[in-house]
């Protein structure tokens, strides 16, 4: 029967944290293969029922009598003392795990546990729920000669939310990208996602810190000890605004921050670029963070791909969350967000591109119109769109698959993803030829410009044919493995040896790499089939020969060795006993076992040759590893064409489901959507030539007028993304920057109202804002006073319009704001310096029943009227209220001022009237 192996739980912290650094503790998960032995150290017992050990850093040894005489006391302390800022405690409150007991130096020590296979569930419960830090203990068995095997027990990796590599709870849809931040008067920057080795830097003011947090989306944030005891640093308090695990990490010296020569991993690896100190101090930090964490899995980093400043839509952090680009607010997930929206991406590394694209959309004509172009190609062919789709549907995360390998971490399996990857990557490429062809054949030499960005694609696909036969030829498709003649696990077997006893004890085993690979592997299994055929021969001799089947067969174990088994020992063994070349090795009530010589012989031969087969398979493996290795760039290279390709059909697929239509994208500042909608909520607000730099819009509640606001905001962002966009007619000049002001929040924990977060937001616009920037501001000024609102929004529009001179959609219910902009119904515009504003409002329809409905158009013009009176009728305001609520109303229209003493009679007269 199979032991089941469990993990020990041990909880490390710092010794000096206090209640606030509890939250970075690490916990050391010790993956042990259960042992009946007694463990004899000395730990004390806390009042809250918590282990804890000598603390091996503080020099304080314990008596000799104390120390521990087991190997696994031994060990556990070695490891502490590679963490001397560490103690060591048991603790089951984070996991729920019941707390059970173990015999310690004679003493009765709380303690838990868990089985092996729930590893992963807890890690993900400790790493992502309670963003604390693993360490995992690995055994490693130690052979000696003619002796018991020992083991070897030391950390090889500290899991954090950061360096997720394979686990199968990382997000398969998001990147995982681990943040390092370096800051000396200019903010460094520099961010891989461990799982698929894209590497980045970015120099940016400190003022864009908050920024580009909310667009890379960081799981884990690295900083210089040096800022640990600065709470006051204006890096912290960007990166405390974040709900992101901090981590603190010397700076290494001495170390080559880059490999230089290195060809990078990213999406812009042709582009070379000089880093800046900065961001050569932010590489540092990160990679010493990870080494001191990834251990023996950090990878040989290529040089980072260098973001620039330019051609790139700066989204602010607001704008981010605002426009629920990546997330919805209400429910936190991508469901209702715009990526869940708008992605018809089929691939999960298409997927992490989508998203990175969104939250950075392009500012360069030429590239969004190269992939408008790209676009519009399968737009136009909706068959070769299916199959292609068809195919993407069996592509790999390669990318992932890659850095695995990259991380000494390749399976067996991640061989033949590649593989099947690499042979539709070609699939994918004979059907573009194909497509082409017969378009030449139809149509002449017409289609060549309409293949001209399709064919720049497909020829930065590298030729893999090579690397793909070789797995092919030398690997089984192990998906359709027999698991079933597995052995069970035992301990202190290496897996040669659990290989070579299921094939000595049953005769098959489904091996890995084919017979025929090389000569010496198929005269290897030559040889193993003729051993197991004298196996089959001795066995039905000594059945024939004693007359005993089927009860007798021949087995192997660890603990007996080759021996002859009787399944019914109480009626055959007296035939076996009889022959003085049986040994009796154990009996029991219904079975018994038998030494026999010729069997112990000839199950060494085979388990000799097993052996050597499975070392040469072994060896066959790291050398397709080693391969995988060396075409690293080239997969990772196709498999960004293929994320390409699959993010362009997507958008095509959009496009036609959603009646989508190409925008015009220049370099001026116009913005021109006729019968735009919002791709959410599908609400049509026709609207006609926007070729002011601002609009006033006004109108009632719940008209559309947020919704128009965002769905031009979202539009830019689609166009400058490559996509087709929800109108039926737009141009887009290329936006810059973005910026928003939308919503009511407040932040108490930071001692923030609802209007003193309005008034951060609107404050950081007007100071970023450029003129090619657009910004869309809702009810600014609605937070305080009428009087006090009506004057802060007429100083944000004079803002706007004077200085920052930017394409802006400004919505309000202030409509004396439109008197205070000299504004003219004559051409529905401002007079004097905002000559160039544009007034635009929402109308509510009634009907002679008393009933109403929006409009959702908008209109030149100004809403003098709000109508939230019918709001609150649709909110199901009580009827008594509403009538209240309608005659001080009726009684407040059409006056201007109104004193104290009238507004108390007005309030006296309602109520008597009630």
């Amino acid at each position: 029967m199979a032991l089941r192996h469990r993990v020990r739980l041990i909880r490390v912290f710092h010794s000096s944290a206090g209640a606030s650094e509890l939250k970075k503790s690490s916990v050391i998960i010790t993956k042990k293969k259960p042992r009946r032995r007694k463990v004899k150290s000395s730990p004390h017992l806390n009042a809250g029922g918590e282990i804890l050990a000598t603390e091996p850093s503080n020099g304080n040894a314990s008596s000799p009598s104390r120390q521990p005489r087991n190997a696994l006391a031994k060990e556990i302390l070695t490891n502490l003392k590679n963490f001397p800022h560490c103690i060591l405690l048991t603790r089951a409150s984070l996991l729920g795990i019941k707390l059970t007991s173990r015999v310690w130096d004679k003493q009765n020590i709380i303690m838990c546990g868990f089985p092996l296979m729930h590893l992963d569930k807890y890690i993900k419960v400790l790493v992502l729920h309670h963003k604390r830090f693993v360490a995992m203990c690995e055994e490693f068995p130690l052979h000696k000669p003619g002796q018991k095997p020992t083991f070897e027990r030391r950390v090889v990796r500290v899991i954090t939310p950061g360096t997720l590599i394979d686990e199968p709870f990382l997000d398969h849809y998001q990147n995982n990208y681990l943040l390092a931040i370096a800051y000396v008067g200019t903010v460094g920057l520099a961010w891989i996602d461990v799982s698929t080795g894209e590497f980045f830097t970015k120099a940016l003011p400190l003022e864009g810190l908050k920024d580009h947090l909310a667009r890379i989306c960081p799981r884990e944030i690295v900083l210089s000890n040096e800022l640990k005891a600065c709470a006051d640093h204006p890096v912290r308090h960007a990166v405390d605004d974040e709900d992101i695990l901090v981590a603190y990490t010397p700076p290494s010296t001495g170390v080559q921050a880059l490999p230089l020569g290195t060809p990078s991993s990213g999406p812009d690896s042709s582009i070379p670029g000089t880093y800046t100190a900065h961001e050569l101090e932010a590489v540092n930090i990160l990679t010493t963070y990870m080494r001191s964490n990834l251990l023996e899995h950090m990878p040989q980093l290529s040089n980072p791909s260098r973001e620039g400043m330019e051609e790139r839509m700066h989204i602010d952090s607001h704008t981010i969350k605002a426009l629920e680009i990546r997330e919805s607010t209400r429910e936190g997930g991508t469901t209702g967000s715009l990526l869940s929206v708008v992605k018809r991406t089929v691939t999960s590394s298409g997927a992490r591109l989508l998203s990175r694209r969104l939250c950075s959309p392009s500012a360069s004509v030429r590239e969004i119109e190269t992939r408008q172009s790209l676009v519009t190609f399968f737009y136009d062919r909706p068959y070769l769109r299916e199959d292609i789709v068809q195919s993407l549907k069996e592509c790999e995360d390669t990318i992932r698959i890659v850095q695995k390998f990259l991380l000494r971490k390749g399976e067996l399996r991640d061989l033949l993803s590649i593989h099947r990857t690499t042979e539709v990557w070609m699939s994918i490429q004979r059907r573009l030829e194909l497509e082409k062809k017969m378009e030449t054949l139809e149509r002449g030499a017409s289609t060549a410009g309409e293949w001209g960005c399709i064919d720049a694609m497909i020829s930065g696909i590298a030729d893999l044919k090579s690397l793909s036969h070789r797995i092919a030829s030398a690997l089984h498709n192990v998906e359709s493995a027999d698991r079933s003649t597995q052995p069970l696990e035992e301990d202190d077997i290496s897996q040669e040896d659990k290989t070579a006893q299921t094939i000595a004890c049953h005769g098959v085993y489904k091996w890995t790499v084919r017979p025929d690979y090389s000569e010496e592997l198929a005269d290897l299994h030559r040889r193993l089939s003729n051993l197991l055929d004298r196996r089959r021969t001795l066995e039905q001799e000594l059945q024939i020969q004693h007359s005993i089947c089927p009860s007798l067969t021949l087995r192997t174990s660890p603990g007996q060795g080759m021996y002859v088994h009787l399944a019914r020992a109480k009626r055959d063994q007296s035939r076996i006993k009889s022959s003085s070349d049986f040994i009796t090795i154990s009996e029991s009530a219904s079975t018994s076992s038998f030494f026999y010589l010729p069997w112990s012989q000839l199950g060494n031969q085979i388990v000799e040759t097993a052996i050597a087969i499975s070392n040469a398979e072994k060896e066959i493996f790291d050398t397709l590893r080693d391969e995988v290795k060396v075409f690293a760039p080239q997969l990772r290279r196709n498999a960004r064409i293929m994320d390409e390709l699959d993010v362009t059909i997507g958008f095509a697929n959009l496009a036609m489901e959603f009646r989508l239509t190409r925008p015009i994208v220049t370099d001026d500042t116009q913005v021109r959507c006729d019968t735009c909608r919002h791709p959410t909520v599908e609400l049509g607000l026709l609207t006609t030539d926007l070729i002011h730099n601002l609009h006033i819009i006004t109108g009632p509640n719940m008209a559309g007028k947020s919704t128009f606001l965002r769905q031009t905001a979202i539009i830019a962002i689609l166009a400058q993304t490559g996509s087709f966009v929800p109108a039926e007619y737009a141009v887009i000049g290329v936006v810059d920057k973005l910026f928003s002001r939308v919503g009511a929040k407040d932040d108490l924990f930071r001692d923030r109202s609802t209007f003193m977060v309005e008034m951060l937001e609107t404050a950081d616009i007007l100071r970023r804002a450029t003129p090619k920037s657009l910004v869309i501001m809702d009810e600014v000024g609605r937070g305080t006073t009428v009087r006090d609102g009506l004057a802060i929004a007429f100083g944000t529009v004079h803002h706007l319009v004077v200085n920052n001179r930017c394409r802006a959609l400004f919505a309000t219910h202030f409509h004396e704001l439109a008197d205070l902009l000299s504004y003219s119904e004559v051409d529905h515009r401002g007079g004097g310096v905002f000559g160039g504003v544009g007034f635009f409002c929402t109308d509510v329809r009634e009907t002679e029943d008393g009933y109403f409905t929006y409009s959702h158009c908008l209109r030149p013009g100004v809403n003098r009227d709000s109508h939230g009176l019918k709001v609150a009728q649709l909110a199901g305001m009580p009827k008594s209220a509403l009538l209240i609520a309608a005659s001080v109303l009726s009684a407040l229209q059409g006056q201007q001022h109104m004193s104290a003493t009238e507004l108390s009679l007005l309030g006296q007269m309602a109520t008597t009237t009630e």
